[in-house]
């Protein structure tokens, strides 16, 4: 749901207006997802319509680059040093596409496999050099370049692309919107976008309804007088008034107590709140985001909500798609929170900590991947985020999926040597190299071809 960071070096654009389209089926729109570079992850994602495109030759360049050679073809560089200058090469044939290895010195691999020449299906992820693709073999018809956007927020989503189409012309308006979805799909997130494109000039304020003790709400959402209850020795506004002229962002809205949905309904109606121990309405101008991963409409068919309240909040209603759903805007997702989380830094992965995140179904969504990231910046050494810097439930995923055909002779007895040394000099790279006459660099690619973890040596 993010957009790529201002400062990647090349925006995507799509190859729809050359040539005829070769797939035979019509309405099947190919594409191809530049989806992260392991040593460039900051760069974003790029989205690469194959539409009316017969081939497509991929290798290393100076920049990101799209370039149209014959009608139907394309060349694709990337500033991947791992990759050939002549790495890959896609192709279609009657409405059927193939990956064939150009001659590279690194390999293509597909879903964990070492390929030469094979066929493509929906979803096949490749990895060629240090850069991890996607292959969707059917999409809608491409949208505009950029796709539809709210403030800082995109996605290669088609749902969620409509909806934030939908979302960004209704921000500066007063229609309330719901969020559903599950814990960590960032509703608040995207609350926030809504009220910094609605142009309001009151503040965002945020409250976790089911973070407040139930004899608190009330108190807590539309303020009190000195001296209305126990302990209360000043004033309070309330976090509806702190709103005013803003947006009331209400989280884990189906928690609110049935007196406290009736006092809220009282102040959307009015559009005034009446502090507790006060006989004074004070007038209010509020826009109101809710948000909940609970059923409203069941709840409220049972009494544990009331009806009339959720129809005056039911303005607009946006699902938010689990993470799993999302795997093209991971690119994205992990190039704005490493921006966030590592400004001034620009942090890496080595291929089986990318594949790790690349296959994890994240039950917890954008808020366990901002986590994972998070500890791993700070258990890297330097800038390089391995796989033994994730959290236990992500490193079984990169370990099995670890990619290469079987192993020749010679090939099986280099990668017991390297490990050998490795575990003697309990992964130190530059040890290793000094003793094979190598540069550490070389050392690295090499367990990288073999899937071996650097960090697991030093424990």
């Amino acid at each position: 749901m993010q957009r790529s960071p201002a400062h990647a070096p090349f925006t995507a654009r799509t190859a729809s207006s050359h040539g005829e389209d070769p797939v035979w089926r019509q309405g099947v729109y190919p594409a191809l997802y530049l989806l992260v570079e392991c040593d460039r992850p900051r760069a974003g994602s790029l989205h690469v319509s194959l539409r009316g495109i017969a081939r497509v030759e991929i290798g290393r360049g100076e920049r990101r680059a799209l370039d149209h050679g014959e009608p139907s073809g394309l060349r694709l560089t990337v500033p991947d040093p791992w990759m050939s200058v002549a790495h890959a090469e896609l192709a279609c044939t009657l409405g059927e596409w193939t990956i064939r290895d150009a001659g590279s010195r690194n390999g293509v691999v597909k879903n964990s496999e070492r390929v030469t020449h094979a066929a493509l299906a929906d979803g096949d992820v490749l990895e060629i050099g240090h850069s991890f693709f996607v292959f969707v073999a059917q999409e809608p018809e491409p949208s505009a370049d950029p796709l539809p956007a709210l403030g800082e927020l995109q996605t290669y989503h088609p749902a969620l692309a409509g909806e934030l189409a939908a979302l960004a012309k209704l921000a500066p308006s007063r229609v309330s919107v719901m969020l559903f979805g599950e814990t960590g799909t960032g509703k608040e997130v995207m609350a926030r976008a809504i009220h910094a494109a609605s142009g309001r000039g009151g503040p965002f304020v945020a409250v976790n309804c089911s973070a407040i003790p139930a004899s608190l709400i009330e108190s807590e959402l539309f303020g009190y007088t000195r001296g209305a209850f126990t302990g209360a020795t000043e004033s309070s506004a309330g976090v509806v008034r702190a709103a005013d002229g803003g947006t009331l962002f209400l989280d884990e809205i189906a928690e609110l107590s049935l007196a406290a949905q009736a006092s809220l309904l009282r102040v959307l109606e009015e559009s005034e709140v009446r502090p507790l121990g006060s006989v004074h309405a004070v007038p209010v101008d509020l826009r109101t985001i809710t948000a909940t991963h609970s059923p409203l409409t069941e709840r409220a068919s049972t009494g544990r909500f009331r009806q009339d309240l959720l129809a005056r909040l039911a303005g607009y209603a946006v699902e938010l798609p689990p993470l799993r759903a999302r795997r093209l805007d991971l690119g994205n997702i992990c190039a704005a929170l490493l921006a966030r989380l590592a400004p001034g830094r620009e942090p890496r992965f080595t291929r089986p900590a990318l594949r790790a995140l690349l296959t994890h179904d994240w039950p917890h969504n954008v808020r366990g991947l901002t986590k994972a990231l998070e500890t791993a910046l700070v258990l890297c050494d330097g800038d390089e985020i391995d796989l033994g810097h994730l959290p236990p439930e992500l490193r079984a995923s990169g370990t099995r999926t670890a990619p290469g055909a079987p192993l020749s002779a010679g090939e099986t007895e280099h990668r017991d040597q390297l490990v050998a040394l490795l575990r003697r000099h309990k992964g130190n790279v530059a040890a290793v190299a000094r003793e094979l006459g190598k540069a550490t660099m070389q050392v690295r690619r090499w367990a990288d071809r073999y899937g071996l973890d650097l960090v697991a040596f030093r424990r």
